[in-house]
């Protein structure tokens, strides 16, 4: 059986208001979260970072292959309409999250569509649930907000509109970024995540942030 949840998927309709977008909960099957949680990779720092170089395990592996798979990129490519073929996945995973982030922003054009799945069991606390912003400057003014738990999916595609971010919060918040995004847009090295919390201090000590 699959580990996500195609059916329910297709059944989910696309809305439209600011950017494309769906909203699928429980996208990760529920019988499959347990185990692709006990493999998930050991990351003991904030931040998103890179596959290449994590340990995880083989039910973690199993997951990320199949969001890598023709079956995905398949039903994304229908729901969105859009074309899919000419566009590679790049993909990120985070473990934790630190009081700086969540600031509300906008995709890279190069990124065509952006998918969201998170994997804690539980969420108590209002900060560190994503929101689609009505606009890139009022966090508490959203067209929808998403608890980061139990295989929740969002995903959107990038245009002018399409501002994201969720209030600060602390502590553990399991998820996978995954994106199509633009063969010919340069893949940066994510730094560690002590060298952002290097960054971090720098830039709010000269009055950035």
């Amino acid at each position: 059986m699959s580990i996500l949840d195609f059916k329910k998927f297709d059944a989910t309709p696309l809305q439209k208001e600011p950017c494309n977008y769906i909203f699928v909960p429980e996208f990760v099957r529920p019988q499959a979260l347990k185990g692709i949680n006990e493999d998930f990779p050991e990351i003991a720092e904030p931040g998103n970072f890179p596959l290449d170089g994590i340990k995880y395990g083989p039910r973690f592996q199993a997951f990320m292959d199949e969001m890598s798979g023709p079956e995905m990129r398949k039903h994304f490519a229908a729901k969105f309409g859009f074309d899919l073929d000419p566009y590679t996945t790049q993909m990120t995973v985070r473990r934790h999250m630190a009081s700086w982030d969540g600031n509300i922003h906008n995709d890279s054009r190069g990124k065509k569509i952006t998918v969201l799945i998170y994997f804690n069991e539980e969420w108590s606390q209002k900060g560190g649930q994503l929101r689609i912003t009505r606009s890139e400057s009022d966090i508490d003014d959203y067209y929808i907000e998403v608890p980061p738990v139990r295989g929740n999916l969002l995903a959107f595609q990038r245009n002018d509109h399409s501002f994201h971010g969720f209030p600060p919060g602390t502590g553990e918040r399991r998820s996978i970024q995954m994106y199509w995004v633009d063969p010919k847009r340069k893949v940066k090295k994510k730094a560690t995540g002590f060298q952002q919390v290097v960054r971090k201090a720098l830039l709010k000590a000269v009055g950035i942030r």
